[in-house]
């Protein structure tokens, strides 16, 4: 035997259980496919919204148990003690080792269904304020269930190729961003182990299925919601010479506003500050005495956030100041503490592990770079504050690649996540999504 020979089958032989373990993984997901098809159009059948994922839970729980997870139910806690927390939490150990978290998201949006899907939502349920509005998974959070449970039962088939233990999350509320803080203000780390790793995948409307999108650190934004009240002093339409018109002071405080990303801001650090809601008066010759505004503003790093948020007060102020009005008639600006989320930070080791996995799972074409968006998600509380548990969020193309080459040859839009007829790919994405979350924490894992 030549050298050459002899080096090739030890590659051979070094390779053989790699490759027997890719196949298997792959076979395995097969074989799940069908049953998680229907777990999934039965989810898209029944949304729920935030807090109210009672039997999408139920689903979650019930599939993880069969896995062989040891399964806890409504666990987490709101800050509105009125609020029940559907939480699920399934643990499965194979001995000593590292500690996974893998979370999935299981609330739906108040959208009216437009797909015209055989499977579409029908759903109507009441709001807090008992409205009763149209439901949908309009975000495909129907899909991170299945995947979750998916990737719970492979792994349990293939526990010769991993050791430690894996903390399956079935999150709820990510849509108010309360849930993943209800999950660890209640403990979860405390009952269950803090995790050496978190790991999350979200489908994506913008890449065709069968693709995986991934990026290095910051991939969503921090996000605050902020109202502002511009005070007046009102008076009739046909005097503004008396009067100290807010609507004016308004419209001057948003051109200010602009003036913190195009003036105040490094360009190379993406900001975003948008007036989402601006209500003021009752009638065409009645100038008010108040005027409300609502915004959503958007950032990546915690300095930034801090600066734009500081610049929103002082402009408002300064506007304010300039039109005349005393101290007692300042705009009043309140950061809304409760719906703030912070920015999901892709670890760069882990990023790069999760992507080299990935990778050798589905082929290195089908793992694509994913720009960061100005979206956010609470799956980065799971990280804590401090980034001390590395986490990462890749995500799994759901778009016909039918479509997507025709939306790329006319230029027509794609529907969005959260639009009405937003609809993933079940079968290719789904795959997918077991496939790319299984391989990953196996890599993390392995023995």
């Amino acid at each position: 035997m030549t050298i050459r020979s002899l080096l090739v089958l030890l590659l051979s032989l070094w390779l053989a259980p790699l490759l027997l373990a890719q196949e298997t993984l792959q076979s395995l997901a097969d074989a799940e496919l069908p049953s998680l098809l229907t777990i999934y159009k039965d989810l898209h059948v029944h949304p729920e919204l935030s807090t109210q994922e009672k039997r999408s839970a139920g689903i979650v729980a019930r599939e993880l148990r069969a896995a062989g997870c040891d399964v806890t139910e409504n666990f987490g806690k709101y800050d509105n003690p009125s609020s029940h927390c559907y939480g699920v939490v399934g643990v499965l150990k194979n001995g000593a080792g590292p500690t996974v978290l893998v979370r999935a998201d299981m609330d739906a949006l108040p959208v009216q269904e437009q797909t015209g899907a055989p499977y579409a939502s029908k759903v109507t349920m009441k709001k807090a304020d008992d409205t009763e509005v149209p439901v949908m998974h309009a975000c495909g959070h129907d899909i991170h269930m299945a995947a979750l449970i998916g990737t719970a039962r492979v792994l349990a088939k293939l526990k010769n190729e991993w050791h430690g233990t894996i903390i399956f999350v079935g999150q709820p509320a990510e849509e108010m961003v309360g849930g993943a803080h209800a999950m660890l203000n209640a403990g979860l780390y405390k009952h269950f182990g803090k995790p050496d790793y978190a790991l999350a995948l979200h489908d994506e409307a913008e890449i065709e299925a069968g693709k995986i999108g991934i990026s290095e650190g910051y991939t969503q934004a921090n996000v605050d919601s902020v109202d502002v009240l511009v005070k007046g002093v009102g008076g009739h339409g046909a005097y503004p010479h008396k009067v100290k018109d807010p609507i004016v002071l308004s419209a001057e405080i948003i051109n200010a506003w602009q003036t913190i990303a195009s003036r105040e801001n490094n360009p190379l650090d993406p900001i975003v500050v948008t007036v989402g809601s601006i209500q003021g008066g009752t009638k065409h010759n009645i100038i008010p005495d108040e005027v409300k505004m609502q915004l959503t503003v958007r950032t990546y790093k915690p300095e930034v956030r801090e600066r734009v948020l500081a610049a929103i007060a002082r402009i408002a102020k300064g506007c304010a100041t300039a039109a005349g009005l005393p101290s007692d008639k300042m705009p009043e600006v309140n950061v809304l503490k409760e719906e703030a989320v912070n920015a999901t930070y892709n670890n760069p080791d882990l990023t790069r592990r999760v992507t080299a996995a990935l990778k050798s799972a589905i082929g290195d074409s089908n793992v694509v770079h994913k720009d960061p968006i100005m979206g956010a998600d609470d799956f980065s509380d799971f990280s804590l504050s401090d980034h001390s548990v590395p986490a990462c969020m890749f995500h799994v193309g759901a778009v016909d690649p039918e479509k997507a080459a025709e939306s790329k040859k006319t230029g027509a839009s794609l529907p969005s996540l959260h639009s009405s007829k937003f609809l993933p790919l079940p079968e290719p994405t789904l795959r997918t999504a077991v496939i790319g979350m299984t391989s990953s924490v196996i890599d993390l894992m392995k023995k």
